[in-house]
């Protein structure tokens, strides 16, 4: 739960505004009401107190008109889109860190029915289309307080051709599990080895209780489950000490969750930063353990000329092999749709 919630005169313009108004007063959170439409009180004395009040504000905006530009986002989906910007999770490895500006406040987009409406200009014809919902966002960890992931779900569920995607840390899955999505949205599960999730992924469900989310939304409904499709997205893939032990022990957990026929996909991403990343993170967690050693990385420049640091070919290809082993011997039907 947010310590501060602000409402933008513009996001009470909204229907889906004052929605969350009302879910918000309903939950006993500390309610603000901007008088202009730009948030403040969000800067401390150091970059570490700014996290700490930026992580405690939920902000509900409306989301500016880039926003309604949308951008490829391969090898994901077809196309990304935001029903809000920031993440209440304390990942010590964080992907927004350098991504969006500013101190990282949680902002959530009022205008969320526009938002949709505006995805169905993106749909090719006769064809399925892929939107991702999770850039910037685990819109899990905020349904709770706004309702907008429901909304998403239920908007992609009457497109014929367009299927919603998203990720999550989270396990809070029963106010989805009814809903009318005709299969179109597929619920990823982020998941590590417990070592490394109890270490760098701070207020976050266990590994045990994502996996239970995960068995939930995939069961049919006539079992009470969920009946969607589902993924499960193994990152920041890490050579952790005894790694190929900790990672079987996760995959045993998931064989044993997941025991019946299901649409299952897996996406392997193994860690990688940028100097810019690492600097932001090191002002965060200046006490984390996690390994930003640029010399014991190789590089990898990205199409814009940035420069990633990530794993040796070496260990990428040991790491690979591994993982695409266990997954093609217990889930022989389910597809890898991708390693980086």
């Amino acid at each position: 739960m947010p310590k501060r919630v602000v409402f933008t005169p513009h996001a009470l313009d909204e229907p889906y505004g004052q929605q969350i108004y009302e879910r918000a007063k309903a939950l006993n959170l500390n309610v603000e009401l901007l008088k202009n439409n730009r948030i403040t009180g969000l800067r401390g004395a150091t970059e570490r107190e700014t996290y700490k009040i930026a992580k405690n504000t939920l902000a509900i905006v409306n989301a500016p008109k880039s926003a309604f530009n949308l951008r490829p986002i391969p090898p994901s989906a077809d196309w990304q889109f935001h029903l809000a910007e920031g993440c209440p999770a304390h990942c010590q490895y964080c992907y927004l860190a350098g991504s969006l500006q500013g101190p990282p406040a949680i902002r959530v987009f009022s205008n969320l029915p526009t938002i949709l409406e505006n995805t169905v200009k993106y749909e090719r014809l006769n064809q399925v289309t892929s939107f991702e919902a999770s850039c910037y966002t685990d819109p899990l960890s905020l349904e709770h307080i706004t309702g907008g992931l429901a909304k998403t779900i239920e908007f992609f569920g009457k497109r014929p051709l367009s299927h919603l995607r998203f990720v999550s840390k989270f396990d809070a899955v029963e106010p989805l599990l009814n809903l009318e999505h005709s299969g179109h949205t597929r619920f990823r599960c982020s998941l590590n080895a417990d070592a490394v999730a109890r270490r760098l992924e701070g207020g976050t469900p266990t590994v045990t209780a994502r996996i239970q989310a995960l068995r939930k939304m995939a069961l049919p409904k006539q079992k009470g489950g969920g009946g969607y499709p589902i993924g499960v997205v193994l990152a920041p893939i890490m050579p952790i000490p005894d790694w190929e032990n900790a990672y079987t022990n996760l995959f045993d957990q998931l064989e044993q969750n997941l025991n019946f026929d299901c649409d299952l996909t897996f996406e392997l991403i193994s860690h990688r930063f940028t100097l810019g990343s690492k600097d932001i993170l090191m002002e965060w967690y200046p006490n984390t353990s996690l390994d930003m050693e640029e010399s014991t990385r190789s590089t990898k420049r990205n199409k814009f000329g940035g420069i990633k640091y990530v794993y040796t070919r070496e260990q990428m290809n040991l790491l690979k092999s591994f993982f695409e082993h266990e997954i093609q011997t217990r889930f022989p039907q389910a597809r890898i749709l991708y390693w980086t």
